[in-house]
């Protein structure tokens, strides 16, 4: 396994001008941050969102995903796609593989949402059902029996992750002095893209991964010194984030990148999920709101803090339940 595994500047400038043929650019907005927050009570720090839900498939997915698809030869493209994905990454291949003209099928988590699933058919892709456990060991292996065509992985790509951190010379851009970002780490794809960007740029800046509690692997990791698995996972509603384990051919980049991971409860991402609408109007679903959750914990720091808002694609029932509380 190599351990020095590199995402170019120049392979992420070369995504930065092919991607936006589908993907578009999008803000960051200032959440304002509530007193009764660790964060909020650090006056100094200014939270602002970015907003990956304003996505054509509302969610980052599809910068990597179509960054990967155009690369593909005209041979590998008359042999179909498939990928793997718990809703957005579906989403992004299939609409990388229409544009590409190629045909696409998903093996999708039997957890996802409605709204996921129904989106990924809505975009052309032909959908597989499968257990967790079954399309993890897809991730794991690249590869599955039961699937016909060239892969696309989900995030263990270096074509994709260079498609992700387009994101992050968006923030840049927008936000020179940017103190620190924090992404939700499924697979890791979203957080090394953003973390190679501001590594070859502005090198001082925090990268901080966002897990929830029933599923932590990147915290586990990082007390073990390895990529690790995480005991007794669970699902959950951040169904965007929180993997069974770190692959040991992400972590030469992971520990390289992310300077740490802040684990939050539950209870902590459904309270982000309501302060985000009623504060921005933006419907964030669970692992976006893990992001800002962990945030809003003050363990990012002080200054000018970026929360990923990855996604947004939760079925509305779902999204009305969990924030059914008070923010305040």
């Amino acid at each position: 396994m190599a351990t020095n595994r590199h995402i170019s500047l120049e392979d992420i400038r070369a995504a930065e001008g092919a991607i936006y043929a589908v993907a578009v650019r999008t803000p960051l907005v200032r959440l304002p941050v509530p007193d009764n927050s660790p964060l909020g009570r650090t006056k100094s720090s200014e939270l602002y969102l970015k907003l990956e839900t304003l996505q054509p498939i509302g969610s980052f997915k599809i910068r990597g995903a179509y960054n990967t698809v155009r690369q593909l030869t005209p041979d590998q493209l008359s042999q179909g796609v498939w990928t793997v994905s718990a809703g957005n990454a579906g989403q992004g291949v299939a609409l990388a593989a229409r544009t590409c003209g190629a045909k696409c099928s998903v093996m999708a988590m039997n957890t996802a949402p409605i709204t996921k699933l129904a989106a990924i058919e809505r975009f052309g892709a032909q959908l597989i059902k499968a257990s967790h456990d079954e399309c993890w060991q897809a991730v794991e292996n690249h590869a599955s029996e039961r699937m016909d065509g060239v892969f696309v992985h989900p995030f263990d790509d270096n074509r994709f992750i260079a498609g992700n951190a387009t994101a992050g010379l968006e923030i840049l851009e927008d936000l020179p002095d940017v103190d620190a970002v924090v992404a939700s780490i499924g697979g890791g794809g979203l957080i090394a893209g953003i973390g190679s960007a501001l590594q070859a740029l502005k090198p001082d800046t925090k990268i901080l991964a966002a897990e929830p509690e029933t599923a932590s692997p990147l915290a586990t990791s990082f007390q073990a010194g390895t990529a690790s698995r995480f005991p007794n996972w669970e699902a959950s509603f951040v169904d965007g984030a929180g993997g069974k384990t770190v692959l040991p051919s992400m972590w030469p980049l992971l520990s390289c990148l992310v300077d740490d991971s802040i684990v939050v409860s539950l209870k902590e991402v459904a309270y982000a999920m309501r302060l985000i609408a009623e504060r921005t109007r933006v419907i964030a679903e669970g692992a976006a709101a893990c992001a800002v959750a962990a945030a809003l914990t003050g363990r990012a720091g002080s200054g000018k803090i970026v929360a990923i808002i990855s996604g947004g694609n939760i079925d509305l029932p779902k999204f009305a339940a969990l924030t059914a509380g008070s923010a305040d």
